[in-house]
């Protein structure tokens, strides 16, 4: 177990996600289907090409390892950088590890889960970076990860980001294939994959070929676009305040310590862009799929939350929802050149603006949310913990997972408390898109945290998904939630 890990940890099961993949029978327990991840720490190691918004994603990330077990940051290549096109140097995590050790201090009063800047760079080494797609040589970078997907003193999952290629992942699991073949399949247990496109071809050429018979888990993200470079042709007017000079001057950029000092935001008329303005996290969904929000979305891609939310499209491999019918996704790679998204904002593009807002929705849903959190940590940097915000805690009063009748009228009642006194406010509300009934339910009292209920639906066999939704008054606003999935019998 990490060194920073907490004593007593709850862990994930093995196979928990593979499980979910399939609706099971109607009538099947909770406990058969949901492994509850509400209350357990997600153990993560990140791939990074160092391009300039894995750069911004870095900050944030930094400012949220107090929510997991970093196991490894590593950096590798990708199509768009190697040694000597356009290499940022192997070594350009070190100012950002150096800024995370100057507010370390001051960000261990809010939480002491912050992993001490020793361990950080104990496990942050140099992946396979010479050229696109290499994985031949062995590196520190693979070998830690085959060290990690080895370990049989820790059986939870660990989730592997690719924020630029796969290549340094393909390796380390080709080394496993060549030294312990009788140990694939352990190992392909505990893989759980988020990647940022397929920026190399080694998924396609190698981990798909060799291990796609474990149906590992693994989403592959175009939703990404939404807090990309090309944020604004896709965030919707009322969020994009959240992203421009202004805001990000006054609750990042500024006067919140050595880190968020080093957030590469743009410049005055720089691409059109003015002074301050967000330049891009291409890569933060990967693992802010893995803050546990109380969306529960750890369970399955399928269920959404703030990474996005996904659709099985081939063996375990889960794609964008694309707003159109009919729509085939390619076999290959799904990349710059293939995602729907990113062709959607082409010049010459015959999308509607509708299809676009719905096809990014499952990523910019969040962003005033998101920024907002954002905030909030960067606050911690600099601010004692009685001068900040912290996030409420919600409670729902009974099972998070539940098996109903048709025209039973259930109850939902919670609690809610705030670490800072804070004044709440909460919201019940069906998250629609990740049902599969396909009934609009009316929530009696949706305003109210112990007296909402609503009429289950008659669609036997099928699920419906309520969220609860807690506010509070601080500043700036923070959010937190519960989600309880209806079984209808």
């Amino acid at each position: 177990m990490p060194a920073n890990s907490t004593p007593g940890m709850l862990t994930f099961a093995c196979a928990g996600l593979l499980a979910l993949t399939t609706l099971p029978p109607a009538g099947a327990a909770p406990a058969e289907r949901l492994a509850d991840a509400s209350s357990q720490r997600p153990r993560i190691l990140v791939t990074s090409d160092g391009e300039i918004d894995d750069q911004c994603s870095l900050v944030r990330f930094l400012l949220y390892t107090n929510e997991w077990d970093v196991e490894g940051i590593v950096t590798s290549s990708s199509q768009y950088h190697w040694h000597g096109h356009n290499w940022p140097g192997d070594n350009w995590m070190e100012p950002y590890l150096d800024a995370y050790a100057k507010v370390y201090p001051n960000l261990i009063k809010h939480d002491p889960a912050y992993p001490t800047p020793e361990f950080l760079r104990e496990r942050t080494l140099l992946g396979n970076v010479e050229t696109e797609g290499e994985m031949e040589k062995v590196t520190p970078g693979s070998q830690l990860i085959v060290k990690v997907l080895l370990d049989q003193s820790d059986a939870r999952p660990v989730w592997i980001q690719a924020w630029g290629g796969t290549n340094t992942i393909a390796r380390a699991l080709k080394t496993i294939e060549e030294h312990h073949p009788d140990r694939m399949s352990e190992v392909a247990a505990k893989l759980r994959f988020y990647f940022i496109w397929e920026q190399d071809s080694t998924y396609q050429d190698y981990i798909r070929p060799h291990w796609g018979k474990f149906n590992i888990p693994t989403i592959i993200c175009d939703q990404f676009e939404a807090i990309a470079y090309r944020w604004k042709q896709v965030q919707p007017v009322e969020m994009q305040p959240y992203f421009e000079g202004a805001w990000m001057k006054s609750h990042i950029l500024q006067n919140h310590g050595a880190l968020c000092s080093l957030y590469p935001a743009h410049h005055e008329g720089e691409q059109g862009f003015a002074d301050g303005d967000f330049r891009s996290e291409g890569d933060s969904p990967a693992f802010i799929h893995t803050i546990v929000t109380g969306l529960r979305s750890l369970e399955s891609p399928g269920f959404g939350g703030w990474g996005g939310r996904f659709v099985r499209v081939r063996e375990n491999t889960w794609l964008d929802p694309v707003p159109v019918p009919g729509y085939v996704y390619p076999e290959g790679r799904w990349s710059g050149n293939t995602g729907w998204g990113r062709n959607s904002l082409r010049e010459g593009s015959q999308t509607t603006a509708e299809q676009r807002r719905e096809y990014f929705r499952p990523q910019w849903r969040w962003s005033d949310v998101l920024q907002n959190d954002f905030a909030a940590r960067a606050d911690w940097c600099v601010r004692e913990y009685k001068d900040a915000n912290h996030a409420p805690v919600p409670r729902v009063i009974g099972s998070l997972n539940r098996v109903v009748k048709p025209g039973e009228t259930v109850t939902l009642a919670a609690t809610a408390t705030d670490p800072d006194g804070n004044q709440l406010r909460s919201r019940w509300w069906q998250y629609t898109e990740a049902d599969s009934a396909t009934t609009a339910v009316t929530i009696r009292n949706h305003d109210s945290l112990d007296q909402a209920s609503f009429v289950v639906p008659n669609e036997p066999g099928k699920q419906v998904h309520i969220v609860l939704e807690v506010t509070d008054d601080g500043t700036p606003p923070l959010v937190a939630y519960q989600r309880i999935v209806f079984d209808i019998l």
